[in-house]
């Protein structure tokens, strides 16, 4: 678990390593524990998102289904809100800023693998944080890849693919994502 600790952004790391597959196993029994809590019981599942995520601010709200990898690297500003369905692959830090909505069936990753034959036959994956601002709306079905930056006042249409940074104050769709217009500040 210690060389995984020391990992940096972009290093390659071997995916069967014993302390990766010890996160994900605690990270997916959490998660189990989350999604069986009733939605009538929001208390309870704050308090287990809070068990979960690195830190929150507080005011957080997760709708089940929740998964992630590890869990510990997700970091939620105040005022946090994800609908239905939400994945993060958190191999590599996760932070959200405040005032953050995140839509139904979202995926953020921080996890990539090789392109070449030799790379993934080696079971190599290399982790790169995503970073998120403030006062972001995050439609639904949208894919986040790693090691991207998204500002602050900004809106993903549903159904993107981000793989680029984003900058603050705008409104960015489609497949590969990009910019359609600016945003007012306010």
């Amino acid at each position: 678990m210690e060389e995984l600790e020391k990992l940096k952004a972009g290093d390659w790391y071997d995916f069967r390593d014993p302390a990766v597959a010890q996160r994900k196993a605690r990270a997916a029994q959490l998660c189990q524990e989350f999604n069986a809590i009733p939605a009538t019981a929001p208390d309870q599942q704050t308090a287990k998102i809070r068990e979960i995520f690195g830190s929150t601010g507080q005011r957080v709200s997760v709708q089940a289904t929740f998964n992630c990898d590890y869990g510990k690297n997700i970091h939620v500003g105040e005022d946090f809100l994800s609908n239905y369905n939400l994945t993060i692959l958190d191999i590599a830090p996760v932070t959200f800023g405040h005032n953050v909505m995140v839509g139904p069936n979202v995926d953020i990753y921080t996890v990539n693998h090789p392109l070449t034959p030799a790379g993934r036959r080696g079971y190599l994956a290399k982790a790169q944080p995503v970073t998120i601002g403030n006062d972001v709306w995050i439609g639904g079905k949208v894919t986040i890849n790693p090691g991207v930056t998204i500002g602050n006042n900004v809106v993903i249409a549903s159904g993107a693919v981000v793989t680029h940074d984003v900058p603050d104050n705008v409104l960015v769709g489609g497949v590969p994502a990009k910019v359609i217009r600016s945003l007012a500040e306010k």
